[in-house]
């Protein structure tokens, strides 16, 4: 039993709810640990692999403080601190085994840099062209995993194959960990889902955009490189988390953020958009719209079934007409095609015929072409060939008045997980019919899901992110356990784990027992057993086995062997 797990425990007891979750979270403590009560916890928590991720949860400044207090140095505002994470006892004192954790690890550097190189105007320029770029290619990968979750590996990055899929391959797991640090997508079941908000996102403008994510970024930065609301020049973030083996590759990974979202030059300077920002102050966009293009709301309908936007397209418009074509480039000038694939894929998802041409016109600056607007109608026209709608008794019927569509859709090897049958003139499954509808669409078949009415719905394929909870890690029911076995009678808890501790290690203890008389007697034993409210063991010095009443022992000591 640990002499120095009473001390701690006693300080966790004391801790609210709050305190006590905020010190677990740090901790990297499971909702599910088997603690009975704080005695287990302070044990558990004071555990070398806990320990370390105590220290590596330390700023520079909380690094240095435990430092300090390790020599008796530390002032009473930075002992309440340190006491918070566990890492000091209620009386503010370092616990042997923090200490010893404490010595192991390197000094923790001085001084930091608090001021930053403005940038030149060449170099603004280039930023805001890069943040431009980058917001565009955040939409991108939004898009389409808005439309399919985009599947994720064991690591959390993107997968080889979506890595192919998406139209921009550079810095796109950079894009993925932005869109999850500002809360436009989150991973769900090895999937990148994107939220509820990132709907919003997409059809706001370009400094709507920017604004949000500057402000989610600052909020989610960690401890270590804060300063106040805002962040710590870039330069003073090596060694802001001191202890943490992680942070040097995770810093770099948000110094990347700050340079993609033109806060920070590639040649380490600070753009004049950028300081209001990283002082905590409004987000300003008025300096980086300057040097960007204006949007535009009208584009250029081809001959060859492609769109050329003159500069960037308005969000909300952007938005739309991606639904319905291919988009072909991510520069200033975008480009988009239109091909039977993706105009089917704007049918299934709510549009007709006539909203797309009528979208089209309205956008156009060289009117409809005619063999864009042949290629609406007749793939509208393909579209409604194969209706999939719920059947009565619960299940999905499939139809279509092209008997040979339909047979082949009934031995199409693809579809077999669908369960598709023979029911007379149509095909029945038990699936439901907007599975059955994407799955039919996915094998490039014509499919149209309808109601049991037979009107036309769309099949939004929408797998969107649960919004992420308030405390991700939900200590109530384990710290509820903990105050269940808070009594008042915890020194007689404590007394108990140190004999029983005694007994299994078979150790010599110097045991305080109160005589009848009222007077106490020191024994020195080495401990044998305990049951039935005694303790048994040999008396060293008069070499006779004695049992003692637990509830007669005040103390107890482990003795050096």
């Amino acid at each position: 039993m640990s002499t120095h797990a009473r001390p701690l425990a006693d300080g966790l007891a004391a801790a609210s709810d709050a305190e006590l979750a905020a010190l677990l979270r740090v901790r990297g403590v499971r909702p599910d640990a088997d603690w009975n009560d704080f005695f287990d916890a302070a044990e558990a928590l004071l555990e070398p692999a806990s320990i370390e991720r105590g220290l590596a949860a330390l700023t520079r400044d909380q690094a240095r403080a435990l430092v300090a207090a390790t020599r008796g140095g530390a002032d009473a505002g930075d002992r309440a601190l340190l006491v918070g994470t566990g890492l000091l006892d209620a009386q503010g004192r370092v616990p042997a085994p923090v200490a010893a954790a404490v010595a192991a690890h390197p000094e923790v550097s001085g001084a930091v840099r608090t001021e930053e190189r403005s940038a030149s105007d060449a170099e603004e320029a280039r930023a805001a062209e890069l943040a431009f770029t980058t917001v565009g290619a955040l939409a991108d990968l939004l898009l389409v995993a808005q439309a399919t979750p985009l599947a994720l590996v064991a690591t959390g990055a993107l997968s080889a194959t979506e890595k192919r899929r998406l139209a921009v391959q550079d810095d796109v797991d950079d894009l993925r960990v932005l869109a999850e640090l500002t809360g436009l997508a989150q991973p769900v079941d090895r999937e990148l889902r994107v939220t509820g908000t990132a709907e919003a996102w997409l059809a706001a403008s370009f400094g709507t955009r920017w604004s949000l994510l500057v402000t989610a970024l600052r909020d989610a930065l960690p401890a270590g490189v804060r300063s106040g609301a805002g962040w710590l020049p870039p330069d003073a973030w090596e060694g802001a988390h001191p202890w943490d083996d992680a942070w040097p590759d995770r810093a770099r990974g948000l110094q990347r953020l700050l340079v993609l979202l033109g806060l920070r030059t590639e040649d380490d300077a600070e753009p004049s958009w950028a300081r209001p920002a990283r002082q905590g102050d409004r987000v300003e966009t008025a300096a980086l719209e300057a040097l960007l293009p204006t949007e535009v709301d009208r584009i250029f309908l081809q001959n060859d079934l492609t769109a050329i936007a003159p500069g960037p397209l308005q969000p909300a418009l952007d938005t739309r007409l991606r639904k319905m074509t291919e988009h072909e480039s991510t520069a200033q000038v975008s480009s988009y095609r239109f091909t039977p694939d993706s105009i089917a894929r704007a049918l299934v998802d709510g549009e007709d015929e006539q909203s797309i041409l009528s979208f089209l016109r309205e956008l156009s600056l060289t009117g409809l072409p005619q063999p864009l607007e042949y290629l609406v109608s007749q793939t509208a026209a393909r579209h409604g060939l194969v209706r999939v709608g719920p059947d009565p008794t619960g299940g999905t019927i499939v139809a279509s008045v092209d008997a040979h569509l339909l047979e082949a859709i009934e031995v199409d090897r693809n579809l077999r997980p669908m369960g598709l049958v023979r029911s007379g003139d149509h095909l029945v499954s038990r699936v439901s019919a907007e599975t059955v509808a994407w799955a039919l669409s996915d094998a490039r078949y014509p499919a149209t899901l309808v109601d049991r009415y037979g009107t036309t719905v769309a099949s939004r394929r929408r797998r969107v992110a649960p919004a992420a909870p308030a405390d991700p890690e939900d200590y109530a029911e384990l710290i509820a356990r903990l105050r269940l076995r808070q009594g008042p009678d915890s020194d007689a808890a404590w007394l108990g784990r140190e004999l029983e501790a005694a007994v299994r290690a078979r150790a010599h203890v110097l045991v305080e027992v109160a005589m009848p008389d009222g007077s106490t007697r020191r024994l020195t034993l080495e401990a044998a057993g305990i049951g039935g409210g005694r303790l048994r063991g040999r008396d060293r010095t008069a070499d006779v086995e004695r049992t003692l009443p637990v509830r007669s022992i005040r103390s107890v000591r482990v003795l050096e062997s």
